[in-house]
């Protein structure tokens, strides 16, 4: 199992201290959560960075994931003390937009009602790399304001935006932290894009969520890659799914990078099924 990740560049200090700069100006955080990993991709610097701020936690790529556990991750989130709401969006499609909106306008009113100047609510957005910020910015505009991609790093600087209501939305860039506690965590946000591929090689750690699929959701990796049984060797899945999608080199020797690939671009775009990794005990 891979165990030390060494990932942490340059700019993610500078976005800290962005953020911290900032978080004065500001009258709310969304915080963007993946909720295939409501967990991992929860950023403790963050909860530092903005603690006392009024916090709206957005449960992104929610189309991804298991509608179960997500509505379990809704209300357990939402306990906290300084959530004001949790809301779980489908960013490509925009579905639940509109009652995100609904809840910035009452942090407007309520803004309205307590200070004597008035003016448009200020939000700050913050999340992991890769969880969905800049389509969540190109949805609440109504336009493409800000640059999507599928791989961590798209957001360089801050930007301040303005949406069609007059809100001021400022965009961060991802944040990750220096040092991962518990290695799940770090492969949780590699497996889902986070940290990019080529710090860990996508041939172990696509070894790696189909071990972790193996244990959690064999059947969907049965189905998906029509697979007669699910061994408890995830070497050995890795080989048959190798087989089943014809990724074999001269000699006849396996293609672990083309597999290992294959798997992590299929987990990612929902092909394989809606796969929460992480569970409310």
């Amino acid at each position: 199992m891979i165990e030390n990740i060494n990932w942490y560049p340059g700019h993610m200090k500078k976005t800290r201290e962005l953020i911290r700069e900032n978080l004065k100006a500001v009258d709310a955080v969304i915080e963007i959560v993946d909720s295939r990993i409501p967990v991992s991709s929860r950023n403790p610097v963050i909860d530092e960075l903005i603690a006392g701020k009024r916090r709206i936690v957005v449960l992104g790529k929610a189309d991804l994931a298991d509608a179960e556990e997500t509505a379990k991750w809704k209300e357990r989130i939402s306990q906290e003390k300084s959530v004001v709401r949790v809301l779980d969006l489908n960013l490509q499609s925009g579905e639940n937009i509109k009652k995100l909106l609904k809840v910035l306008e009452e942090e407007q009113d309520r803004r309205n009602a307590e200070k004597s100047i008035k003016r448009p609510l200020r939000i700050m957005i913050v999340g992991v790399p890769n969880v969905g910020k800049s389509s969540l910015i190109n949805r609440l505009t109504g336009r493409r304001s800000a640059l999507t991609g599928d791989k961590p790093g798209v957001t360089k600087g801050k930007q301040w935006l303005t949406l069609s209501n007059g809100m001021q939305l400022l965009d961060t860039p991802g944040i990750l932290w220096p040092k991962f506690e518990d290695p799940d965590v770090g492969l949780n946000l590699a497996f889902c894009g986070s940290i990019k591929d080529d710090i860990l090689g996508v041939q172990d750690l696509g070894f790696e969520l189909i071990r972790v699929l193996g244990e959690a959701y064999p059947g969907l990796l049965m189905e998906r890659y029509k697979l007669d049984e699910i061994s408890d060797q995830p070497i050995e899945n890795m080989d048959n799914i190798a087989l089943k999608r014809g990724f074999i080199m001269s000699g006849k020797r396996i293609d672990y990078e083309r597999t290992g690939r294959t798997v992590l671009d299929e987990f990612r775009g929902g092909k394989i099924g809606r796969i929460t990794l992480e569970h409310v005990k």
